[in-house]
């Protein structure tokens, strides 16, 4: 397994980072352990989750696996906070001191562990000062509990400003941002990409499979298989993503695809490894056989020829599909 600077820091972490949403969740926690293990066996030391994950089960699972390997001073373990952590009380989300910090505490407890390594900011919040945000995260950081701190789904524009404003402060920086990128929605190419490779700050993307999208299991004029993400009829969102547009782009993909020998999935997530500027991109594995063949990436090399005929399915900076437009604000990879 390759090893990459995180950021400007001096640590180093996996090219692949092991994602946990799934943990807890649709994924039973011995199910969920096993994933975990085999990572860590197979060379990833980055993994990542959340708060809000199923509500505090994703984090009180990984903490699970961990103290059960007895791994934990060997990883590099990461988690976030803003979501809503209780619907009835409006202080229980957000980017605020108050919540920060009470989150920080609750997820040290959920993951059974006495610091952070990577503490990241999951969404902007327009309405909170970024030096309020900043100023509680120092605090943190100065207290022991948090090594590092990140942001996830941020634009350029913020990104910078943060820096600016933290050294005005002198608080302590984000040294890696967490935006979504893969070969349906390149838009982080534009502004995104060249701003962290200018400001030292690592790039951990999320989606790399684009929400199963890239996973192959999507064909024109077929319906979605019985349980996938897509097959909800009831979400509107998911059912207008099944675009001819997009099916252009699967379907070109495809074709490189078959002729490396690889599926989909395995080139789509390679492509990702390989892009400049590029940490670590970020698996959410349901299954241990989505697991492995995630895995199967690191096997798939991509050449300049390769990213030339990409670039003939989806040109640089462009987006077929950008999934999560609610999580982005009105300035984000637009």
């Amino acid at each position: 397994m390759e090893l990459r600077p995180l950021g400007r820091t001096g640590v180093k972490v996996s090219s692949l980072c092991l994602g946990c949403m799934m943990f807890g969740g649709k994924t039973e926690p011995d199910d969920s352990y096993a994933i975990i293990d085999k990572a860590l066996d197979q060379g990833i030391n980055f993994i990542d989750t959340a708060n809000v994950y199923s509500i505090g089960r994703s984090e009180e699972v990984t903490g699970e696996a961990l103290h059960r390997n007895g791994r934990r001073n060997h990883v590099i373990l990461a988690t976030k906070v803003h979501g809503v952590m209780n619907s009835e009380d409006p202080n229980m989300q957000g980017n605020s001191r108050r919540h920060i910090i009470e989150q920080c505490e609750a997820s040290l407890r959920r993951l059974k562990t006495d610091w952070i390594d990577l503490y990241q900011i999951h969404r902007p919040q327009s309405d909170i000062p970024i030096d309020e945000t900043l100023r509680a995260l120092d605090d943190l950081i100065r207290s022991g509990k948090v090594r590092y701190i990140g942001s996830s789904t941020y634009g350029a524009w913020q990104l910078v400003e943060s820096i600016f404003i933290a050294k005005e402060l002198g608080t302590h920086r984000f040294i890696c941002e967490q935006p979504p990128y893969n070969l349906l929605d390149r838009r982080i190419e534009r502004e995104l990409l060249p701003m962290a490779r200018t400001y030292g700050m690592a790039i951990i993307p999320w989606s790399p499979l684009a929400g199963g999208l890239l996973s192959g299991k999507y064909k024109r004029g077929q319906e979605p298989p019985e349980g996938a993400r897509f097959a909800d009829t009831s979400n509107p969102i998911y059912r207008a993503r099944l675009n001819d547009r997009i099916y252009d782009v699967i379907e070109g993909l495809q074709t490189i695809a078959d002729a490396k020998g690889c599926s989909i999935s395995q080139l789509s997530l390679a492509w990702v490894l390989a892009q400049p500027g590029v940490t670590s991109p970020i698996i959410g594995p349901r299954t241990m056989e989505q697991y492995e063949d995630n895995m199967k990436a690191l096997d798939v090399e991509i050449t300049d020829d390769d990213r030339k005929q990409i670039n003939r399915v989806i040109r640089r900076g462009d987006s077929v599909a950008p999934f999560y437009e609610s999580d982005f604000g009105p300035h984000q990879y637009r």
